[in-house]
């Protein structure tokens, strides 16, 4: 058969979604002097020219080949990269770009399998401008720079199959994973900003002593991406709810009708006390107690993640385009 080349690649992109920032770090985003980032697109055609628009904070695309002749591994490579964006600062009508410190990408040694090869990377960087943050002894500030990153795994088989996995993350910003083909695949499931501000710089990163294992939910449908920007841009004002890990959004058989859209975290969809599926961000639930339930919940929701919650009335929304997301529900 001669020899094959196979390559394939994931991509992970990071971003700072809308009131992920709390505490006195939020307030130049108040302020408009910086700017949360608009959502990624669903597909990927031009990684550069995402950066150069500043859509993201980072990107970690790992990129790599094997080589197979006669059904053996022969020959197997890296071919991926980090990308690192800027920090957009406005004072008055002019604009500063800072570009961040884009740290040594990762690669290890790649794992060589018999039928497989398993590669990892990891991408980061940090803010360009200082992080200042109190200490309890003199100078009582010190500036410690936070740092973002993945660890991307892509395992190439001899057949010719790829898979991928979110191997580890920084607990801020948010990650969102690509495939191959440049579609959103996946998402990390948590975010904690102050868990970040407080914990991610020197040792307690991929370049010191450690990595955080990421959770990981599926990507929402493109109804829900559409009712998500109904909910946070409509006319109505959202009302943000943080839970903590166990607490119970709503209770089946309760009386209510919001519609909720999981800012954060990961949820429990219970029907009868039953486990029935699990949810993260993006997903838009609730609309069925209003259009189906008699304005009663049809299913308990309860956190196992810390997490957020917008909500806004039924009538705020589509009714047409609430009683289509009903109909996709299974359960």
């Amino acid at each position: 058969m001669g020899r094959q080349r196979f390559e394939s690649s994931v991509t992970a992109i990071s971003w700072i979604p809308s009131e992920a920032i709390s505490g006195p770090s939020k307030i130049p985003f108040e302020l408009g002097v910086t700017h949360y980032d608009t959502p990624p697109p669903d597909h990927i055609d031009d990684l550069e020219q995402l950066r150069v628009s500043d859509r993201f904070r980072e990107a970690n695309e790992l990129r790599a080949f094997i080589e197979v002749e006669d059904g053996r591994i022969v020959d197997h490579g890296h071919l991926g990269k980090g990308h690192i964006g800027a920090t957009t600062v406005r004072v008055g009508p002019a604009a500063i770009r800072f570009p961040a410190v884009h740290l040594p990408d990762i690669q290890p040694e790649p794992e060589v399998g018999p039928d497989a090869v398993r590669f990892t990377q990891t991408v980061g960087g940090r803010m360009g401008l200082p992080t200042p943050r109190p200490v309890k002894h003199r100078p009582f500030v010190q500036f410690w720079p936070s740092i973002a990153w993945t660890t991307l795994a892509l395992t190439l088989h001899a057949d010719g199959t790829a898979t991928h996995e979110l191997v580890g993350a920084s607990p801020f910003p948010r990650h969102w994973i690509y495939d191959d083909a440049g579609d959103l695949a996946e998402k990390s499931g948590t975010i904690d900003f102050g868990k970040w501000f407080n914990d991610s710089f020197g040792d307690r990163t991929p370049w010191g002593e450690q990595d955080s294992p990421a959770i990981v939910a599926a990507v929402e449908s493109a109804l829900e991406r559409s009712l998500s920007s109904s909910i946070m841009r409509g006319d109505a004002q959202p009302a943000i709810r943080s839970l903590d890990e166990g607490e119970t959004l709503v209770t089946q058989g309760d009386p209510g009708t919001d519609v909720f859209l999981i800012l954060d975290g990961i949820f429990v969809v219970e029907v009868d006390g039953d486990p029935v599926v699990e949810i993260g961000p993006g997903a838009v639930v609730g609309e069925r107690a209003a259009l189906e339930g008699g304005g009663r919940r049809t299913a308990s929701l309860i956190a196992r993640t810390r997490a957020r919650v917008a909500s806004v009335p039924a009538d705020a929304l589509d009714a047409n385009a609430l009683g289509a997301l009903s109909a996709t529900r299974t359960t």
